[in-house]
């Protein structure tokens, strides 16, 4: 504790007064064996009492910057690193430990070349870098949402692709079957035209082609005449169903 700290550096300080009126013995001397290493004060030898005394006392085996750490203190007094000479460094310093940091205030707030610096950078990038990064991971997010889409609608089509072959074969077919009947009903009419007359006629006379007119529109009144009692016929299988 400091009061066994304090107790023990005034016993140094009374053991260094009695010493210092001892007669020392050639170069014998218990404290110091030169003028580099004499101590100038008690106050020095007190000191280095009891940095002795916070050596012995730390059991723990950690260097003195990680028991700086541990005490929250600065861990280094003097740089040991170009890194504790970085501006990053000793501004974080000044921000947790303040005044005992030993660093200049100053050194937290920009000088001008960096606000002349920051004003380029903002006329040539208005955008921050933050906004930048922003921008760019939702550009690349709207790119893969429209990749998965698109994946999506390829897989879907792949697997309508089989009923989309048979829809157009049907269509197809259809066509066919449509201009088949087309052409033989056109041979039909042209068949039931030259009966009519009872010899054969030349399609490009007028009294064929009036004649060949006016089977056609009975013809197309026939058909009508069946789609709409195919369309009755079956619309009456489905109410029959229902009921």
């Amino acid at each position: 504790s400091s009061t066994t700290i304090s107790w023990i550096s005034k016993m140094s300080c009374i053991k260094f007064r009695r010493i210092l009126h001892r007669k020392p013995i050639g170069n014998q001397c218990r404290f110091w064996c030169s003028s580099d290493t004499r101590p100038t004060s008690l106050e020095n030898f007190a000191e280095t009492e009891r940095t002795n005394i916070e050596v012995s006392r730390n059991k723990s085996g950690l260097l003195q910057q990680h028991l700086n750490i541990l005490f929250d203190r600065i861990p280094y007094k003097e740089p040991s690193s170009w890194i504790h000479l970085s501006e990053k460094y000793q501004r974080k310093a000044f921000a947790r430990f303040g005044v005992e940091s030993g660093v200049n205030p100053r050194i937290c707030f920009h000088n001008k070349s960096d606000i002349q610096q920051q004003v380029y950078e903002s006329l040539m990038e208005p955008k921050s870098v933050n906004t930048l990064i922003e921008n760019a991971m939702l550009n690349i997010k709207q790119k893969n949402e429209g990749m998965r889409k698109r994946e999506e609608l390829i897989t879907k089509n792949m697997e309508r692709l089989d009923a989309w072959k048979n829809e157009l074969q049907s269509k197809i077919a259809k066509k066919e079957a449509d201009a088949l009947a087309a052409k033989q009903r056109k041979e039909r009419l042209v068949e039931e035209v030259r009966r009519h007359f009872g010899y054969k006629v030349d399609p490009r006379d007028d009294r064929f082609k009036e004649v060949l007119e006016q089977k056609e529109k009975e013809d197309k009144k026939i058909q009508k005449e069946a789609k709409r009692q195919a369309k009755e016929q079956k619309l009456l299988s489905k109410l029959v169903t229902k009921s």
